[in-house]
């Protein structure tokens, strides 16, 4: 409040002062009585009035923010002060001064008052990132109302051709980059909250946030600073065609670093897998280390590093081995040729039933059936499936139950059947060798039978 007063009082004093010392300044035209006097006065007023206009045009001729020269113009026209283009009165002064003061004023109410309204105003609310812009964007604002208090104040004094023309191109950079600061600091901060909800909520594109940030606060500032040179009067059109063509070379120079890149943006798209995830990339399996513009580090199983250009990894096929939604095993069990159908048939029944009844199976999963004669042995399909993908869990799951398949087997009196051959020796006057193909039982891998040679 202590503040709001004093700039109120400031404005109070400019309305005292500013009359006074345009009335002393008038007081020798208006003491003037002779007809000659008169009449140089009004061509001296006419000379003024062409020479406030000249004045006028060569600002605007050196891109003075309008703004400003509207604010300005306002000003000294409220307080009926004359435009002079080789002069300053005392009230020019004046009025200078105390468009200073109530900048920094204005300054001091917007950061500490206006900010501390808003900032409570955004405690009440869900989301943090309202509270997070208004702490971003307080430090631009408040150079931004500066700025208007100091520029203002100079443009009210009549200063030398080269110095206002100084005066206008910094003002024009100093607003740019200012309003540019205020736009960046806001930017970025949307994108940090971005990044922390997406890590909040776990999703992929979390990992890939950093260099997206890098990426786009890169385009945003050569934008930025494209604008900012062409509010001085360059001509940004020809210098992007120079660009172009210097780009188009680099282009070609670069094609491989420029393919890693688009590579990377369709990771970030399609997300096949983020940071610490176990994937195969063609040939090539590991843990994902670091996801990055160029390249993706992987470290394999024996905790050596790869690191894969992004344009192959785009080109590759991915097997992610972190998002399994079940596991699935399938496998054949080989039992002897010795086995009966009767063996045959409990035997199955049986298995069905261990793998059905095992806790981390889904039952509906279970398929159990004698599904083949082959070379050596009579083949049992097995297949199953764990609901709960993690790998160390399935493996143990997967081991409980092989270790009871084979206890059911085994106390069957059945013999898991392994490749074996029968070899036949006939003697007809010359030693003759045949084989044939056949299963053997565990007790004996291989028999050769001897037949002997016909009587006669």
């Amino acid at each position: 409040m202590r503040r709001l007063l004093f700039v109120l009082a400031a404005w109070f004093t400019i309305g005292l002062t500013v009359p006074f010392l345009s009335a002393a300044d008038a007081a020798p035209a208006a003491e003037a009585s002779s007809a000659s006097a008169k009449e140089a006065a009004e061509q001296q007023l006419k000379t003024e009035a062409v020479a406030g206009k000249k004045y006028l045009d060569a600002r605007r001729e050196v891109h003075t923010p309008g703004f400003l020269e509207d604010l300005v113009d306002s000003t000294l026209a409220a307080f009926d002060v004359r435009i002079s283009h080789n002069e300053n009165t005392p009230t020019h002064y004046v009025v200078a001064a105390c468009l200073l003061v109530i900048g920094l004023l204005l300054r001091k109410l917007v950061v500490g008052i206006v900010f501390g309204v808003l900032r409570r105003l955004a405690s009440r609310t869900q989301t943090t990132l309202d509270d997070k812009l208004f702490t971003a964007l307080e430090p631009p604002v408040g150079a931004l109302v500066m700025l208007v208090g100091l520029f203002a104040a100079l443009n009210v004094l009549k200063l030398p051709a080269s110095a206002d023309k100084l005066i206008a191109y910094a003002s024009t950079i100093a607003f740019s980059l200012v309003f540019f600061w205020l736009l960046l600091r806001g930017f970025i901060t949307v994108l940090d909250h971005a990044h922390e909800v997406a890590i909040a909520k776990h999703k992929g594109i979390a990992a890939f946030m950093p260099w997206i940030k890098k990426s786009l606060v890169t385009i945003f500032v050569i934008v930025g600073v494209l604008l900012v040179v062409q509010s001085l009067g360059v001509n940004v059109a020809g210098v992007l065609a120079g660009l172009g063509i210097g780009g188009l070379a680099f282009a070609l120079a670069a094609q491989d670093t420029l393919a890693n890149v688009f590579g990377s943006i369709v990771v970030a798209i399609d997300q096949p897998f983020k940071i610490g995830e176990a994937v195969k990339i063609g040939a090539n399996e590991g843990s994902v280390e670091d996801i990055g513009l160029r390249s993706t580090k992987l470290r394999r199983p024996d905790k050596s590093l790869v690191i894969l250009p992004n344009k192959l990894v785009a080109a590759e096929p991915i097997i992610n081995n972190s998002r399994f939604t079940r596991r699935r095993v399938e496998q054949v069990l080989g039992l002897t040729y010795d086995t009966t159908a009767e063996q045959m048939d409990a035997v199955v029944g049986e298995i069905k039933d261990i793998v059905s009844k095992d806790p981390d199976v889904d039952p509906n999963s279970v398929m159990v059936y004698f599904r083949d004669f082959s070379a050596s042995s009579l083949d049992v399909w097995v297949v199953y499936e764990t609901p709960d993908p993690d790998f160390q869990k399935h493996m143990t799951a997967k081991q409980r139950l092989n270790f009871a398949l084979m206890r059911a087997v085994y106390a069957r009196g059945l013999s898991f059947a392994f490749p074996t051959q029968t070899l036949q020796i006939a003697g007809d006057g010359r030693e003759k060798l045949t084989g044939t193909g056949t299963s053997g039982g565990t007790d004996q891998p291989s028999s050769v039978q001897a037949t002997p040679p016909p009587k006669g």
